[in-house]
């Protein structure tokens, strides 16, 4: 239960709901908000609403969604535009008025009065219009998504439930039917922050396929490899599948402003308050949409992949991840050793492991912890915050980047899943993995294991 107090405090100096209006219909007896930020989205964000009117009506009762619409005062024109559109067609869902609209085509009526019909408790906020964009300095979509979530957090306070969940989605992202009530059930008294598992929407175009089939194979490749050398960072950074009680939340202190990272950094920042869960009893199915809206993620991805920028079927060298293992095996001994002892063995794991540590000011932020804490497993868990999901991140890239390039995809696969000791296969070890057919095997295995 949130303590009235901790709520209090993050309201009056973190929270950002003050500053937008939220434009909404009745939000009484909520227990969990689905906050969707919105950036030039008026043809994806109905058909996702859509997806989730389909849930049961049970489940629709406790739920509500809160779409942010948002855009900066220097973004492009036709998002602007785009935005408008959408506030238009949100205006008229949440004052039960679809027939007012004149300029809307037939299929929008029918997917706006879908959503009408099935009673989603529905809400908006316009950080879009001329002098309520979000500023100029205060980042993007993490930005979009700490004005929903803080107001979520606040709808939620005043909620009786004993559950009180937060869930993030993206406007592009479809959600299957049993999606809000196997949230609520999953989250039993000992859980606090999970990831939902997704699966990509796959794309007409044969191209755009093996796009989303490589960064696929990417993505859950760095969990395995991540898992294989049992870092407490092993879940997936996914935005559209992020969900936390409001207590997590304000332990966190709320979503950061990010433009681009904000699921990874908000995710690791969970991650040292407790561990992050994975929902396998539902799924949601991100887009796989080629973008430049931010410098890195799924739709940058795509975008280099169809530009033939650089070679996308390579991972990073497996024996990488066995370091990283040996290294956290050797962090949690370091409660009996001195600092000399520690670089030493590191030194050995691999002479790069000892520089890499002394750049990171280990020694110091070492000696800091062991004079402070004289429990054994709270000193481990406090390496492990220092040593969190960013330095593992900044490690492998350093290995990877001065002393084991990154190699074939398949090789690399092969390889970890063989380290792990988990089957392998046949499809994974065949001679043509440029058939989609394959690749798409490859996928949906690893989608089963991770």
């Amino acid at each position: 239960m949130t303590k009235p107090s901790s709520l209090n405090q993050y309201l009056q100096n973190y929270s950002v709901a003050d500053r937008w209006q939220l434009m909404a219909g009745d939000t009484e007896n909520i227990s969990q908000v689905i906050v969707i930020p919105a950036y030039a989205e008026k043809n994806m964000l109905f058909p996702t609403l859509v997806s989730l009117a389909r849930n049961t009506p049970s489940s629709l009762d406790y739920s509500f969604v809160l779409c942010v619409i948002n855009n900066k005062k220097n973004s492009p024109e036709e998002v602007k535009i785009n935005n408008q559109q959408t506030l238009e067609y949100l205006r008229a869902l949440v004052c039960k008025n679809i027939l007012g609209n004149m300029h809307i085509n037939r299929d929008l009526i029918n997917l706006l009065q879908i959503i009408t019909d099935s009673g989603l408790r529905l809400g908006y906020i316009d950080a879009s219009s001329e002098g309520q964009e979000i500023p100029a300095k205060e980042g993007g979509v993490g930005m979009a998504r700490k004005i929903g979530m803080d107001t979520a957090l606040y709808l939620l306070s005043k909620s009786s439930s004993l559950k009180k969940l937060i869930l993030s989605l993206d406007a592009d992202t479809l959600v299957q039917s049993n999606y809000l009530a196997a949230i609520k059930d999953f989250f039993t008294a000992d859980v606090k922050t999970a990831v939902v598992a997704y699966e990509h929407q796959e794309p007409a175009n044969n191209e755009e396929r093996a796009a989303i089939y490589c960064y696929e194979i990417f993505l859950r490749y760095w969990i395995l490899g991540l898992k294989y050398a049992k870092s407490p960072y092993a879940f997936h950074s996914i935005g559209s599948a992020m969900v936390c009680t409001t207590d997590a939340y304000l332990n966190v202190r709320g979503m950061n402003r990010r433009e681009a990272g904000e699921d990874f950094y908000f995710l690791n920042k969970l991650a040292k308050n407790g561990n992050i869960n994975y929902v396998k009893k539902t799924c949601v199915f991100p887009s796989a949409r080629a973008s430049l809206r931010v410098p890195f993620g799924t739709g940058k991805r795509i975008h280099r992949f169809l530009n033939h920028e650089q070679e996308e079927y390579v991972l990073c060298d497996p024996r990488i991840f066995e370091i990283l293992a040996q290294w956290l095996r050797l962090m949690e001994q370091t409660f009996n050793y001195d600092e000399k002892d520690i670089f030493k063995k590191a030194g050995l794991i691999h002479p790069s492991l000892a520089f890499f540590l002394d750049d990171c000011s280990f020694g110091q932020a070492w000696m800091k912890m062991r004079r402070n804490v004289k429990n054994e497993v709270t000193f481990i868990n406090q390496l492990h915050s220092w040593f969190d999901g960013f330095k593992t991140l900044k490690l492998i890239n350093y290995l990877s980047r001065e002393y084991y390039p990154p190699i074939d995809m398949f090789t690399a696969l092969e390889q970890i899943l063989e380290m792990q000791q988990v089957y392998v296969p046949e499809f994974v070890c065949a001679a043509n993995h440029r058939e989609l057919a394959l690749q798409k095997k490859i996928v949906q295995y690893l989608r089963k294991i991770t």
